[in-house]
């Protein structure tokens, strides 16, 4: 059986004899020397962390400004792509009535009587019962209003007029009246 004695600056062990070894509180004063020297190097000071913060910050809101132009900028891209990809097809519509290959009513110059028309395709002449052209697949959304309801212009209203005659589709343009990153109105598209 072993039996030890302590006392505070000496360990007595029976079998081992007598052996030194330092004190607790001399072991903790050591490890806690050294432990403040570990943390002292590894560890930020609150000067750096602020700076580092305000640089931080300082990016951020530098990034949000382009970051909303950037947004602004593919609404504008897809708004053109709709605007091109309506006018094409009331474009086909009206060389396919200037050949008379659909059937058109005179009143109409030979342009669509609505959008709907060209979605839902027209019957051509001299094809099958029931075989239909269509001209667009769906009616685009307006991506600066969120909604599909464009504006409509007739061949008979006047070229800035923002109500439609309701006889034919002359033209389209977007509702929105905000103002584009070239500093042109939208609706002026």
């Amino acid at each position: 059986m072993r039996r030890q004695v302590t006392s505070e600056k000496w360990r007595v062990t029976s079998k081992q004899g007598l052996r030194v070894l330092p004190t607790r509180s001399a072991r903790l004063r050591k490890f806690r020397i050294s432990s403040f020297e570990f943390r002292r190097g590894a560890g930020f000071t609150l000067v750096e962390l602020m700076a580092a913060i305000t640089i931080m910050i300082l990016l951020t809101s530098m990034a949000i400004p382009l970051a909303r132009t950037e947004v602004k900028r593919t609404r504008e891209l897809e708004l053109r792509r709709d605007l091109r990809d309506i006018r094409d097809a009331i474009d086909r519509y009206k060389d396919f009535s200037d050949r008379q290959m659909i059937p058109t009513k005179a009143d109409t110059y030979g342009y669509p009587p609505d959008l709907d028309t060209l979605v839902q395709g027209v019957e051509l002449k001299g094809a099958k019962e029931g075989v239909k052209y269509k001209f667009l697949r769906r009616i685009p959304v307006d991506p600066m209003t969120g909604k599909a309801d464009w504006g409509l212009r007739a061949m008979q209203d006047d070229p800035d007029s923002t109500s439609w005659g309701g006889d034919n589709v002359f033209d389209i343009y977007t509702k929105s009246q905000d103002t584009a990153l070239d500093g042109t109105k939208y609706s002026d598209w």
